[in-house]
């Protein structure tokens, strides 16, 4: 078994050497050394003790980076449980996914920040847009959440595409941002497909316009098909639960690392339209290299939320969901306890190796840094485990 850790240890130092060093790559840098130093000690390490046995345990800090695929469980299952309990009980939703032609891939890799925003902005606008024009909607606000994916079914290949969930409906308003009423949609309809495509197609050539990349793309690729999907996700919950493990790292997981040697990387995907994972064995720098263009631009957003589910809005959620139990008839049934309440797994306590007890921190050891203040590429302390995976 291997991980993105262990493979990074052993194969990014000779890909860094070989990237060109500039402005756009320092982020690229600053983020594959961090996940290279992850549990090793050299970001420090905690020092764990059993209550029951009184045995010593001891572990390499974890880096907390975004990209990682070691850390990030506590934040996932916290943005999980928020998100879940956010949804609207009773309301159907859709998981509607905005991607872009092959042609314009090289663009928005060399130029993320921008491209990314311009994605975000264009098909936002489009869902609103249409939104607004559909019979079953006008008069009334979406809220949805997006999230950006910068990977495929395979990980080492670059595919940007933006995943919304959105309810299946839309609150009518007051002046002062108060909910009065719910507009719900048909069950297998949110809107008209071909409408949301040549919508989210001009309002992208604008975006990439106004943050002069248009002129970097053919013409000929505003001649092509732009896909965007539209699925009926039911109650939205095992689309949260699809999202959440992604949220806090990207393109891999641990697990479908099976073996890093030398020379090469082995790891799992599953092919488009299929339900059968396949194995695949990749030369190192190709691995690294494809792990690499995943790599988000510094503090950027990948994780949206629009209309009444927006941080500024002035809808109130207790209140819209009131109004939505009432206009479904979900609120008798909620009131009598035989409402579906799927339960959120849990991620297991750390636990001692001798006993099985839940162990407690007892404190932490701080890196070692050189004169000038900068991380030492030390060997692990006496107790350091060189790798402790908890994914």
């Amino acid at each position: 078994m291997g991980s993105l850790s262990a493979a990074l240890r052993q194969h990014a130092p000779a890909f860094l050497r070989q990237l060109p060093r500039s402005k756009q790559n320092v982020n690229v840098r600053q983020t594959l050394t961090t996940l290279m130093r992850c549990r090793t000690g050299e970001l420090g390490n905690v020092h764990y003790g059993c209550k029951r046995c009184g045995r010593e345990h001891w572990a390499g800090r974890s880096c907390g980076n975004r990209h990682c695929a070691t850390c990030g469980h506590d934040k996932t299952q916290r943005w999980l449980e928020k998100q879940s309990a956010r949804l609207l009980t009773g309301v159907h939703h859709f998981l509607v996914t905005f991607t872009v032609p092959k042609e314009l891939r090289d663009v928005l890799r060399t130029n993320q920040r921008a491209g990314y925003e311009a994605l975000f902005r264009a098909s936002s606008r489009a869902l609103v847009e249409v939104a607004a024009a559909t019979r079953a909607l006008k008069g009334s606000q979406l809220g949805f959440l997006g999230v950006l994916h910068t990977w495929g079914r395979d990980p080492l290949v670059y595919h940007p595409h933006v995943h919304y969930l959105v309810p299946g409906g839309g609150a009518v308003l007051d002046k002062h941002g108060r909910p009065i009423a719910w507009k719900a949609t048909p069950a297998n309809f949110l809107v008209h497909h071909g409408t949301l495509i040549k919508r989210y197609k001009k309002f992208l050539a604008e975006e990439l316009r106004a943050a002069g990349l248009f002129e970097q793309i053919p013409r000929s690729v505003w001649h092509k098909k732009f896909v965007v999907d539209i699925a009926a996700v039911d109650d939205g919950r095992s689309t949260v639960a699809y999202l959440a493990p992604y949220i806090h790292r990207v393109a891999i997981s641990n697990h479908r690392i099976k073996n890093v040697d030398a020379t090469s990387v082995t790891y799992q995907y599953k092919p488009t339209k299929s339900k059968s994972l396949k194995t695949r064995t990749v030369d190192a720098d190709a691995f690294v290299r494809g792990f690499a263009q995943h790599v988000l631009p510094k503090q950027f957003r990948k994780v949206r939320y629009s209309g009444w589910m927006a941080s500024n809005s002035r809808t109130r959620l207790e209140e819209l969901r009131m109004i939505v139990w009432f206009s479904v008839g979900w609120v008798y049934w909620l009131a009598s306890g035989h409402a579906p309440i799927r339960p959120i797994p849990k991620f297991p306590a750390l636990r001692c190796a001798g006993c099985g007890e839940a162990l407690k921190v007892l404190g932490f050891t701080p890196p070692e840094r050189d004169e000038s203040g900068c991380l030492q590429r030390a060997a692990l302390t006496e107790h350091a485990r060189a790798y402790l995976d908890s994914g």
